[in-house]
C-alpha cells in the first residue's frame, strides 16, 4: 500500500537462501495468498538462491579491502563467550587477527571494530547500535557455505534499485548491520519502516513455528480486515462484503 500510494513499483523477493530448510512448494503457495489478497508485485520474482555470484563477488570486494576475516570458531566456542548482546553471545574476535595454528576455516567475519550505526526508522524512531558490542564481528558466509541474509539482503537491495523498505519489527536489529555494509560497499541506503509485528497471547510472532493458522487464500478478507484494523487503518463498516479490489 505504501508503494502504491506514491506510484511505486513493489517487489516480491524469495529469501530462500538456506536450501536445506526450504520447503518445496512454499513459495507457490506464498504468491498464490498475495494473488487471492490482491497484492499484485511488478517484475520477475528474484530468488536468493540462485544469486550466490553476485554475493560471492561482493564478499571478495570486502575481502579486498581487509574488511572481512576467517574464522575457525565453532557456534559453541562462540556461545561460551562471557560477552552478551541484543542477541545473546556476542563474537569476542576470537579469529579477528588471524587462525591459531592448526585451525581451519568454517566461516567469514566482517570486522565491527568501532562501528556505530544510527538512522531514522519511519516508525520506530531513531535507532541506533554499536555493532562491535551489540552483535559483533557477524558471520557473511557461513561453515556450510551459505551466505548471510545480511549480504544477500543488501547486495539485492542495491541492484533492485530499493528505495524503501516496510518490514516487520522483528527484523528492526538487523537494519544497522545491513547499512554498515552498505555504507562499506557504497551502496545507497533506502529508507526504513518498521512495522509493528502482530503476536499470541504468550507474546510470540504468529508463524509457523507458533502453529498460527495460515491465510486462507479462498477467503482473503479474513486475513486483510484485520490486518488493517492492527495498522490502524479503520476500514469502514461493511467492507465484509466487499470484493478485494473494492476493499
Amino acid at each position: 500500500l505504501e508503494a502504491r500510494s506514491r506510484a511505486g513499483e513493489w517487489l516480491v523477493r524469495m529469501e530462500d537462501l538456506d536450501t536445506p530448510r526450504v520447503v518445496r512448494g512454499a513459495d507457490e503457495e506464498i504468491l498464490r495468498a498475495l494473488e487471492a489478497c490482491g497484492m499484485q508485485w511488478d517484475g520477475a520474482i528474484v530468488y536468493q538462491s540462485t544469486r550466490a555470484d553476485a554475493y560471492h563477488a561482493e564478499l571478495h570486494r570486502l575481502r579486498a579491502m581487509g574488511l572481512v576475516y576467517p574464522c575457525a570458531c565453532s557456534r559453541r566456542e562462540v556461545a561460551d563467550s562471557a560477552v552478551s548482546g541484543i542477541e545473546g553471545p556476542v563474537y569476542p574476535g576470537t579469529c579477528r587477527n588471524g587462525l591459531a595454528k592448526g585451525k581451519t576455516a568454517r566461516a567469514w567475519r566482517i570486522n565491527t571494530r568501532g562501528a556505530e550505526v544510527r538512522f531514522d526508522d519511519a516508525i520506530q524512531g531513531a535507532v541506533g547500535q554499536n555493532l562491535e558490542t551489540d552483535i559483533g564481528d557477524f558471520v557473511l558466509l557461513r561453515a556450510d557455505h551459505v551466505y548471510a541474509y545480511q549480504l544477500a539482503a543488501v547486495v539485492d537491495d542495491a541492484e533492485q534499485g530499493i528505495t524503501d523498505v516496510v518490514r516487520g519489527a522483528d527484523l528492526l536489529d538487523s537494519t544497522p548491520r545491513q547499512i554498515y555494509l552498505q555504507r562499506l560497499l557504497q551502496f545507497p541506503t533506502p529508507r526504513y519502516c518498521h512495522v509493528p509485528v502482530a503476536v499470541n497471547a504468550a507474546g510470540e510472532k504468529l508463524s509457523k513455528q507458533t502453529r498460527s493458522a495460515p491465510i486462507d487464500p479462498a477467503q482473503p478478507l479474513m486475513a486483510l480486515l484485520p490486518a488493517l484494523r492492527f495498522l490502524g487503518q479503520q476500514p469502514p463498516r461493511g467492507l465484509e462484503r466487499a470484493t478485494v479490489r473494492e476493499l
